[in-house]
């Protein structure tokens, strides 16, 4: 699976990761027990079995990945940033009581402590193998600053591919919603700020860092005027469309009585199902539910940890794959996801799914690996950049160490991934550059991460309790 030589191939620099396990997640599932890599700028050139090709030029680095596993990045489809600030609040709550219990707190939120929250959850997640991920942010109160700027700097410094859902919310409490007034747009605001996202820092260009998509937050805190002209946005601008869907049942009984009909029938009528939507959670899906995003081919972010966390149910993500709806996996935020790493939900959504009806013939380690990757480039709408390793794609890949005592009797390697403890990371690239080297960040300083975000969540804790 060798890339045509460029012109400049000779001077191109190269890394070559070699004697390493290789699951390629192609469409055959290409897996090599010992193959190689190698990374010619900021592309993969090669794949295959074996040493690397003898005779490359301008080899700047040869790894040995003797007991590793190498695969493509991961790709979190769901997430909120802002939750950093407060992991470990109401953790006995249902998602609706969550809800009432941290928004007052959530509506305080300002660009530092955003910036910090995002270095923290983005750090974590790449920690853990994550090259792009997604963050939906839609909490924006009077007076906060430029959260957007603030979110898209902080990531900056991470190295990750990130796709900013540019979040809305337009129906406060007085309009029978859940978030504090305070903390909503008007919906021409709303409409006019995203599009501002757009223009400003959106890049569609091939090897992109940066994404915006259009993201009211759900039916619950959104106006259907804000659906349907989000979507005629998103679509007139070329970008991703992204809200949160049948995630309770709650909301199943709230669309039946506010709008007559059931979540996937009102998302429909208002133009969000579609190739370029995807939805997190998806958790109360009927049969006419499912063939409805096969038929638009729209894409779910399967949210395990937090589904969970929130006792919101278990997806059906068997029967969403044997459809055919494009599936990934999300973290969501770390408010309801305590942990905040990726690679732990490989686990979590195969065991999950297996409680289901298919019990053990629900997932099984490379199937959920696939949604852990190329699952969550095909939401995004990355597939022909990002996902798996093969030749001419972005050089995101990950190198995990599976020789130590955690993973010593396993001997599939794929399968020591999922099924095992989580693995470290000895090196993960993004664009072809280092983010993770030996377990730890490369572009930021751990510990001062941490340091400020523990300051701003005590700034916010004091300033909700303020009022």
């Amino acid at each position: 699976m060798a890339a045509p030589a460029s012109p400049d191939s000779a001077v191109t620099r190269r890394v070559v990761i070699e004697n390493c396990a290789v699951a390629t997640v192609d469409a055959d599932d290409t897996e090599y027990a010992s193959g190689h890599v190698v990374v010619a700028g900021n592309l993969i050139e090669s794949v295959g079995a074996g040493p690397a090709p003898e005779g490359l030029a301008n080899v700047v680095r040869r790894i040995d990945g003797t007991g590793h596993l190498v695969t493509p990045g991961l790709v979190n489809t769901h997430h909120h940033f802002y939750q950093w600030m407060t992991r470990g609040m109401a953790t006995d709550h249902n998602l609706f009581n969550w809800l009432v219990a941290l928004y007052p707190t959530w509506a305080r939120i300002d660009a530092p402590m955003l910036a910090a929250a995002t270095q923290g959850s983005l750090g974590m997640m790449v920690k853990g193998g994550v090259t792009t991920a997604s963050d939906h942010h839609y909490v924006f109160p009077r007076g906060s600053g430029d959260l957007v700027g603030a979110e898209l700097a902080a990531a900056r410094e991470i190295g990750a591919r990130i796709t900013l859902a540019r979040g809305s919310m337009d129906r406060g409490v007085k309009d029978g919603g859940l978030p504090p007034d305070f903390a909503v747009e008007t919906t021409e605001g709303a409409l006019k700020a995203t599009e501002e996202a757009i223009d400003t820092h959106h890049d569609a260009s091939f090897g992109s860092m940066v994404h915006i998509a259009v993201a009211p937050c759900s039916p619950f805190s959104i106006s259907t005027e804000l659906l349907r002209q989000g979507a005629e946005l998103a679509r007139r601008k070329g970008v991703r469309l992204h809200t949160h869907g049948s995630e309770t049942v709650e909301e199943e009984k709230f669309c039946h009585e506010l709008f007559g009909m059931g979540p996937t029938d009102y998302f429909e009528s208002t133009g969000w199902l579609g190739e370029d939507v995807w939805m997190a959670h998806c958790v109360h899906m009927n049969d006419s539910d499912i063939a409805a995003f096969a038929r638009t081919r729209t894409g779910v972010a399967h949210c395990p940890s937090s589904n969970a966390r929130l006792a919101a149910g278990i997806a059906r993500v068997p029967d969403m794959l044997a459809a055919g709806v494009p599936v990934g996996l999300g973290v969501d935020g770390t408010a309801s996801n305590e942990s905040g790493e990726l690679h732990t939900e490989l686990r979590t959504a195969l065991l999950i799914n297996r409680l289901g009806a298919h019990k053990e013939a629900a997932l099984d380690a490379r199937k959920a690996l696939r949604l852990g990757t190329y699952g969550g480039a095909q939401v995004l709408g990355r597939t022909a950049e990002i996902g798996s390793l093969e030749a001419g794609k972005l050089a995101d890949l990950v190198l995990w160490k599976l020789d130590g005592l955690a993973h010593s009797t396993i001997a599939d390697p794929v399968t020591a991934l999922v099924f095992g403890a989580a693995a470290p990371v000895t090196l993960s690239l993004v664009d072809g550059a280092p983010v993770v080297e030996g377990g730890r960040l490369t572009n930021v300083d751990e510990e001062t991460v941490a340091r400020t975000a523990r300051a701003e969540a005590r700034r916010l804790a004091r300033i909700a309790a303020e009022g």
